[in-house]
């Protein structure tokens, strides 16, 4: 399987060792990049990234792909995707995939025209065991009809230096922190509901990262904990003067077209940190945390404990085993058709959910998705 890539930053050299350790026919023949943060990574670990491209059209046109792959910086991809699909290629984006409402309708047109199992996404979680074990509870009655969801995205303060450091900390190339970050677990908590969000309400800012809880004595930056996890492109030194525009906490709650409902919190500072979720049906309930690696069913008539139980770190996963199942399931559909757990439309359908969050936050108002949902299905060429 002949591979290129779009964008070696820190996340695709990642991948590019995950999904070469996956299969020995997954053979990388060249990336594009100006400034490959990424470069210094997969040659630590000796995985070969082919060679350096000037531009995406000279990768094509030499590399005879059977799969490109795009990690570039978030607002690039609508334009690499377009040109991968138009060339016939088949694709795997990160996420996000789009950053805004516009770029979003604009892939759901391509979509319409070049079909959606031309492109997957790297909504790895959809991946991890914990969901994989939620889902199958949910499948087999457990739950029951589901109420309501209690879920986070919380990061510990290294990690959130990170994203008031790196080319993240601006809207115009990443989108909002919630579509950004967060869109891994609208992705799974959409899934789980089976319905479409209707009514959004969310609140948030920056209240953490701000220059009067800057760290007194010495170099209010400088540290150790807050430049942990290096950034690359755009990457600067200033953490609690950071000139980003995008937020440090964000709260919101979600009815969807089912009448259940969800609330969700991120946070950026949060220094025992965990990735949690309650969801309560009428016949039980399941939690879990991705970071600390516990999942549990009980029954709700009976309060017994129905299952529980815990996962082991990966030893090479970023995300608690999936990145390897990940990899392994994408190849698999690329070289038998097997089926995935998550399309580019269920992608776009959290995306679009992130942005009315922001939207409600912003306005101070509770966003009605129907509108974007009509014009969403119409850019796609659904029906009425």
């Amino acid at each position: 399987m002949r591979v290129g890539i779009v964008g070696l930053g820190y996340r695709l050299a990642y991948l590019a060792r995950v999904f070469s350790a996956a299969s020995d026919d997954f053979e990388i023949v060249g990336h594009v990049d100006p400034a490959p943060a990424g470069l210094p990574y997969v040659r630590e670990h000796g995985v070969s990234v082919g060679r350096a491209y000037a531009d995406m059209d000279a990768l094509i046109e030499d590399g005879e792909l059977d799969l490109l792959m795009i990690g570039s910086p978030n607002h690039l991809h609508l334009d690499h995707i377009r040109t991968g699909l138009e060339r016939g290629l088949k694709i795997f984006a990160e996420k996000p995939v789009v950053t805004s409402v516009e770029d979003t309708m604009a892939l759901a047109e391509l979509i319409g025209r070049h079909g959606s199992d031309r492109v997957m996404v790297g909504l790895v979680l959809r991946y991890a065991p914990l969901y994989v074990d939620l889902r199958k509870a949910q499948q087999e009655g457990r739950l029951g009809d589901i109420a309501s969801i209690e879920a986070s995205e919380h990061i510990p303060p290294y990690h959130g230096a990170f994203f008031m450091r790196d080319w993240r900390r601006y809207q115009k190339y990443a989108g909002s922190f919630m579509l950004e970050k967060c869109c891994h677990d609208l992705d799974l908590y959409n899934g789980v509901m089976g319905c479409r969000p209707r009514l959004v309400a969310s609140f948030g800012g920056r209240r953490s990262f701000v220059p009067e809880n800057a760290p007194q004595g010495g170099g209010a930056n400088d540290l150790e904990v807050y430049h942990r996890k290096p950034s690359g492109w755009q990457g600067a030194d200033k953490v609690f003067d950071s000139d980003g525009d995008i937020i440090d906490f964000q709260t919101a709650i979600v009815q969807y077209e089912n009448g259940a409902a969800l609330t969700f919190h991120t946070n950026l500072n949060v220094p025992d940190d965990f990735r949690r979720f309650a969801v309560i049906g009428a016949r039980g309930m399941a939690e879990g945390d991705f970071v600390r690696n516990y999942f549990r069913v009980t029954d709700s008539r009976t309060a017994e404990r129905i299952e529980d139980k815990t996962y082991k770190a990966s030893p090479l996963s970023d995300h608690y085993g999936a990145d390897e199942q990940m990899a392994a399931d994408i190849l698999r559909h690329l070289v038998e058709g097997a089926a995935l757990p998550v399309s580019v439309t269920d992608a776009l359908e959290a995306g679009l959910l992130a942005l009315a969050m922001d939207e409600a936050m912003r306005a101070g108002a509770v966003v009605d998705m129907t509108p974007i949902w009509r014009r969403f299905d119409a850019a796609l060429g659904r029906g009425a």
